[in-house]
């Protein structure tokens, strides 16, 4: 092995696999409940500067995680020699890589309605992810030390950043900007069909049979998702392609529902206290 090699080698050290609620998970929720409570009070009213460096810097750090994670899944070494195999199935373009896409518009473009679109995504779709991880981890723990703290630190930036977005866009929380992350989410699923019908086509004619299914869509293979993958092998594509999508819509209606309900009553008691 070479030196970087031998780097990889070192950060693929490995851990008895995390459980559901042990002490690796409790640990991070316990740092993700820490770090949306700091930022939602210290940062929810700064100015529009500030909100896209915190934009920026979360960007930053899960794109270095990111290709952390991809460079791990590629190198393998069995004790004599070292394979470089890239994993098509961790190819970041899930629900919950899609921050790395659109974390970018909101830390780059300045306040405006085509900026709302992408925050409201944040703030009541990939917010959803990022729970949904948190809830129910045991898909995406490993016995990788690196990978598992990468995974949670990505997911757990969906939680703060998602909430934090709500808070410091309070005054804005109405219909219309929620509708406004709708697009942004349609426009992200159609990607994903096409990526898993043309990244179906390709790696098949190079007689490879990885899983590429982004966004746990694809007609070609099972979807793997709680409740979702029962919804897959009882209905056919099409029907389960239209309840993921609405599914997905109904539950970031209720996050933002929630949202509406709680900035409700923060103003009821500043009034009552007035």
């Amino acid at each position: 092995m070479n030196a970087f090699e031998k780097v990889l080698y070192f950060l693929e050290a490995e851990m008895e696999r995390p459980t559901n609620y042990g002490w690796f998970h409790l640990m991070f929720v316990g740092i993700v409940i820490i770090s949306t409570i700091f930022l939602c009070l210290r940062f929810k009213d700064c100015d529009d500067k500030v909100f896209r460096r915190i934009a920026l810097i979360s960007w930053i750090i899960i794109v270095l995680l990111e290709i952390y994670k991809q460079v791990i899944y590629t190198f393998e070494y069995d004790g004599a020699v070292v394979t470089w195999d890239y994993q098509w199935y961790a190819f970041p373009y899930q629900l919950c890589s899609t921050p790395l896409y659109v974390l970018p518009f909101v830390a780059f473009l300045k306040d405006s309605k085509f900026r709302d679109a992408f925050v409201a995504y944040m703030a009541f779709f990939s917010l959803f992810g990022g729970i949904a991880v948190f809830f129910y981890p045991n898909d995406v723990f490993i016995s990788t030390i690196g990978i598992n703290i990468q995974t949670m630190i990505h997911h757990g930036s969906q939680v703060v950043l998602g909430i934090f977005f709500i808070v410091h866009s309070r005054h804005k929380l109405n219909i219309k900007f929620y509708l406004k992350s709708i697009p942004v989410f349609a426009a992200l699923v159609a990607i994903a069909i096409i990526m898993n019908e043309c990244g179906f086509g390709i790696l098949t004619s190079k007689g490879m049979d990885d899983s590429f299914n982004m966004f746990y869509i694809s007609r070609h293979f099972d979807c793997t998702l709680p409740i979702l993958s029962e919804v897959y092998k009882a209905v056919p594509y099409l029907v389960f392609s239209l309840i993921y999508i609405l599914g997905f819509a109904i539950i970031s209606v209720i996050i933002y529902s929630v949202g509406m309900l709680i900035a409700s009553l923060v103003e009821r008691k500043k009034v009552k206290n007035a």
